[in-house]
Formats: C-alpha cells, structure tokens, sequence
C-alpha cells in the first residue's frame, strides 16, 4: 500500500536538523508498517524491537541512560550493527519499556548521528502524561487512518487519485460518476488498513465487518487494560453514545445523550482519554469566524467524531446493502456518515472548527484556516444543494471563502466553489 506517512518520514530522514522520531496514532492505524515499510525502502538495515513481546528488553532503559550501553545491548539483540545513516532503529510499543521516552532525549544530544523511531499503541495518552516526555528533543508525527486518496491507490487507481491530488477536474468529470462509486464503498470499508488491504484483496463486505468489530472489540479491551479503573465505565459510555450522537441533525456532543442527568464534569477526562488515545477527534465550535480560529475556540461547545468511517459504520451496524441502494449511503443517519467522512479527510491537514450562530438554526459545518484565510466549508450528503445557513452566513462575512462539497461535480460560482466529495483530500494538501 501507498500509505501518506512514508513521504513525511522520508522528509524526516532528510532534514538537517532530524531528531527522534516519535510516531503517534492510534492502534491499528498502521504505524508498525510504515516504520518497517520506510525502513525497507530507504536504509540498508533495520534493527528492531518490541518491547511489548520482548520482556527481557523492557529494563533496557532502567538501569542508566547510557547511550552507548543502550545502542551496545540494541546491537547484540537484534544483530544489527546500528550503522549510523544506513540503519533504522525502531522501537515498537516503547510505552511497554519503562524509561523508554526519556531514552530519547540522551540519543538526540549524544547519539543525533542515529536514526531512531519508536512507536506504541496508546502513545498519545503515555505522552500527554506529561512526566517523561523528551520535550524538544524527539520531532513527532502521526499516523491516521487511510483517507479516500490512499484508498484509491489501494484499489489500483494511481491515475485517478493523482488526478485529484493536481485538482485536474476536467479529466475527473469524465469519471465523475465511477470514483463516486468507489466513495460508497469506502463509506462501508473505512481507513483502517487491515480493512482497506482485505477489501482490495477480493474479500466479502461481510469479512471486513468482521475485522472492523474485531478491532472495535480490541478498542474496548484497551479501555480496561490502560485507562484508569475509576474512568473504565465513563469511556465505555462516552464511546458507546457517538453513534447516536452523530445520527442527531445537530451533532453538538450532549452530556445527556450519555447517560440521563450527565454533567459534563463527569466525563471530561473520559473524553480526553479517548483523545488522547487517537479514537475521537473534536471539532470545537467558534465564538467568531476570526484569525486566528483557535482564539475564538468555545471550548464549552464542541462535536465529536470517531476517527474512522467504516468502524462508525460498524458501530451503527451499517447494511452493506446500502451499497446498493443508490445514494443511500451518503445520507444514512441524517448525512452523519458523509461528515464524518469529510473531518477525516481534512484532519491530517488542518484543524477543522464549527460554527453555529447564537439562538438560531444556522450553522456552517466547517470553519478551517488555510494561508491567513478563513474558509467555510458546508458538507452535502444530497443532490439538492440549496443552503439557507450558508447563503446566510456569506452574507454576514463576505470575507470567508466559501466551499461547499457534494456529489455534483466541481463547479466554480461567483463566490461559493463546488468540489465533489471525493476531492476534499485535495482541498488543504
């Protein structure tokens, strides 16, 4: 597979002043693989280690932070000889070793001439911790699932996913209607790669359900091994709700929805949990369209997306005859599954906001920031594309840029620009 990530981490190799790596993102997302993937394609040696199934290399880092003691014990391990430049060092679920992050930190001022990426399930609730963490001495990138782009090119569909990538929408017209085809099934099958190669390799909607629940029920394991036992059944609630708080026509996250009589003060760690852990993503409403958007975050108003399409579609238990069924797909639960397909196609670019206006039903579903602008962008799951909010909304601030995506192909109109659906991966590149 084509995975995004392998060009970051070439970038990465590449840079003069590269650290270590930090690799950060949820589990199953494909971190390991495209560590090993990158390291395949671009050193002559890989010298590996996961901590998690390796129990004698857990106290590597206990005893001291000894550079060289740590890359002698690194070398007789994995019988790499660790040659700096030509071998990549990866350390997998680094959480597992005690000591493991702040290693970091002594490789970056004493061993920078090392490449050296670690790894882990759950990294980013270890990380915002906050305890070990190598602050300014590791770079950090991270993993998400598979967006629509990648997903053609693991269905062998280089030159279309190219074409969106230059935003070449005349040649695109003439396949308008075929890629629209393969955006339904991506709707079912989602980002996570076990799902997307499964899918590519010919097998039934009704085995990649299969994977989507196993790797859910993997999830809601994860819950009672590492959060802590008091918040256990608060994230199981809170995770168990975003289904039907996504199906609502207002997706603005409800407490109550949670558990009747819910406060919000009851479930802020559970949902930074999950945060933290790469499951949710939030999107935070604003109080003003206005740069710079993170200063006009309410961070009292918010909405809340699973990261991955297809497993909120396991979570509803989406019909995979809804395939079938003409459009259905894209509206299913009020058009929840079509934005969270947009969030996830925007958010390994950019920071994506809402915005709804006090005491009224107007609302815009996306407010982004892109080279000093502020853009809105309106998400439609129909063919009808009339919008009061947002004719309303451009209006009242003929300074945004306005972007609406749809089924329609790209149609450029005197202040609002039409982009399909399935070139929204294009939109903030």
């Amino acid at each position: 597979m084509e995975r995004t990530i392998l060009y970051d981490l070439r970038k990465w190799k590449e840079s003069a002043i590269r650290k270590p790596l930090i690799l950060e993102g949820a589990r199953q997302v494909g971190k390991t693989w495209s560590l090993l993937e990158f390291g395949r394609r671009h050193y002559e040696d890989i010298a590996y280690i996961n901590f998690e199934e390796e129990r004698a290399m857990r106290g590597l880092f206990k005893q001291d932070y000894d550079v060289e003691r740590i890359l002698r014990a690194i070398r007789t391990f994995t019988g790499s000889q660790c040659v700096a430049g030509k071998t990549l060092i990866i350390m997998d679920e680094i959480q597992e070793a005690e000591g493991g992050l702040t290693a970091l930190k002594y490789f970056c001022e004493r061993a920078r001439e090392q490449h050296i990426a670690v790894a882990g399930s759950l990294l980013g609730i270890e990380m915002h911790r906050g305890a070990s963490f190598p602050v300014g001495k590791a770079n950090i990138l991270k993993v998400f699932p598979m967006t629509f782009l990648e997903f053609l090119k693991a269905m062998d569909k280089h030159s279309w996913a190219e074409a969106i990538e230059r935003r070449d929408w005349e040649s695109l017209s003439l396949v308008h209607e075929k890629i629209n085809e393969l955006l339904k099934y991506y709707y079912y099958v989602g980002g996570m790669p076990e799902a997307v190669d499964a899918f590519s390799k010919g097998v039934t909607m009704q085995e990649v359900r299969q994977i989507q629940l196993e790797i859910l029920e993997g999830y809601e394991r994860d819950f009672s091994k590492h959060a802590p036992i008091e918040l256990v059944p608060r994230i199981e609630s809170a995770w168990n709700s975003l289904p039907r708080q996504l199906s609502r026509e207002n997706r603005k996250f409800l407490f109550g929805l949670v558990k009747e009589g819910a406060r919000a003060r009851e479930y802020e760690l559970s949902l930074q949990w999950l945060k933290d852990s790469g499951l949710i993503y939030v999107v935070y409403n604003l109080e003003a369209p206005r740069l710079p958007l993170k200063s006009y975050q309410d961070s009292k108003a918010f909405k809340v997306f699973v990261h991955d399409v297809g497993l909120l579609g396991a979570m509803c238990r989406l019909d995979s005859h809804t395939l079938i069924e003409g459009s259905r797909v894209f509206t299913e639960f009020r058009g929840a599954l079509t934005e969270q397909y947009a969030l996830q196609q925007l958010i390994p670019n950019c920071e994506p906001y809402h915005w709804a206006k006090p005491n009224s039903q107007q609302e815009v579903d996306f407010i982004l920031e892109n080279k000093n602008e502020v853009n809105a962008l309106e998400i439609k799951a129909e063919e009808n594309l009339r919008s009061q909010s947002l004719k309303s909304f451009m209006a009242d601030h003929p300074e945004v840029k306005a972007f609406r995506a749809s089924m329609k192909p790209y149609r450029q109109e005197k202040n609002l620009t039409n982009i399909p659906l399935y070139g929204l991966g294009s939109l903030y590149p």
